[in-house]
């Protein structure tokens, strides 16, 4: 039997930095205290979620990957708790900018990165003005634990990146969001949509998933923007098993047999059939 523990937190973010990393770090302390091996931290969480607005000053936030302080810090934590942390962060590569993602082992070692694939433009999430499209590609990472695949906010809206990621053998799949409020439309709620459309993703590909998202107020020159939390992690059926609040800080833990959810996948026999002969018209535009 092969069971792993995982963990989503969620967390309100200031422009205080040292703030922001220092309650990350706590909530990754308090999750592997409840037995947790893998930590999901939120998108971009060393700041308030900025690219609400196109502000030429917030690309000094930017840094290398390779020599990124974030990563190097949560690398430390990771060996320190032997705990695997697919850790949020905004890379600069020369002139090109991402919103990227590290993927930390247990042993503190840094797997890879991934860049964000699907970049958003609309009201409140103006992110074409700060990253470029992503140039990984959906990958997995054979971490301490288990085979995990990683998306970044916009890219859960996207089933096909959920499905090329359980075709390359991901036992998990791991979220971290920034949604909320939208400053366009007041009424609208998006909350249950982000939720089932990832619960969707572990029904169709028999996968948990795992998937941290930011809340709070957090208020700029034109509007203010509400995120609403309830992050989640759902079972292999698509099924919710833990679910934080909209507005609290927190984490969640729950444990998984991968073996038991191999076993369900096969019996599905959604891959084995699969019609990919009839596909191609995915594939235009």
């Amino acid at each position: 039997m092969k069971t792993v523990s995982v963990a989503a937190t969620q967390m309100t973010c200031s422009e205080d930095s040292r703030n922001n990393i220092d309650k990350a770090k706590n909530l990754i302390k308090q999750s592997v205290d409840e037995g947790a091996q893998i930590v999901l931290i939120q998108e971009l969480f060393e700041s308030v979620y900025f690219p609400c607005l196109n502000d030429p000053k917030r690309f000094e936030l930017a840094k290398p990957f390779k020599e990124h302080p974030l990563l190097v810090e949560m690398s430390d934590l990771a060996k320190e708790l032997s705990v695997v942390l697919p850790v949020s962060f905004f890379e600069q590569d020369n002139n090109t900018y991402y919103n990227s993602l590290a993927i930390i082992d247990a042993d503190g070692t840094i797997l890879d990165r991934y860049r964000k694939s699907h970049i958003p433009d609309g009201p409140g999430y103006e992110e074409k003005y700060y990253f470029h499209p992503g140039n990984t590609g959906f990958k997995t990472y054979e971490t301490a634990y288990a085979t995990i695949g990683i998306g970044i906010c916009w890219d859960q809206w996207f089933p096909e990146a959920a499905r090329i990621m359980t075709l390359k053998g991901a036992e998990l799949l791991f979220y971290p969001t920034a949604i909320g409020s939208e400053p366009d439309n007041s009424d609208y709620d998006s909350r249950d949509s982000w939720q089932l459309v990832m619960q969707g993703h572990s029904a169709a590909n028999c996968v948990p998933v795992i998937a941290s998202n930011r809340i709070g107020t957090e208020e700029n020159t034109r509007f203010n923007m509400t995120f609403y939390g309830s992050s989640f992690i759902s079972d292999g059926t698509g099924v919710k098993v833990q679910e934080c609040s909209r507005d609290k800080e927190e984490y969640i833990v729950h444990e998984f047999d991968l073996d038991e959810i191999k076993e369900y996948r096969s019996s599905w026999g959604f891959f084995r059939d699969r019609r990919t002969d009839l596909y191609d018209d995915i594939l235009k535009d």
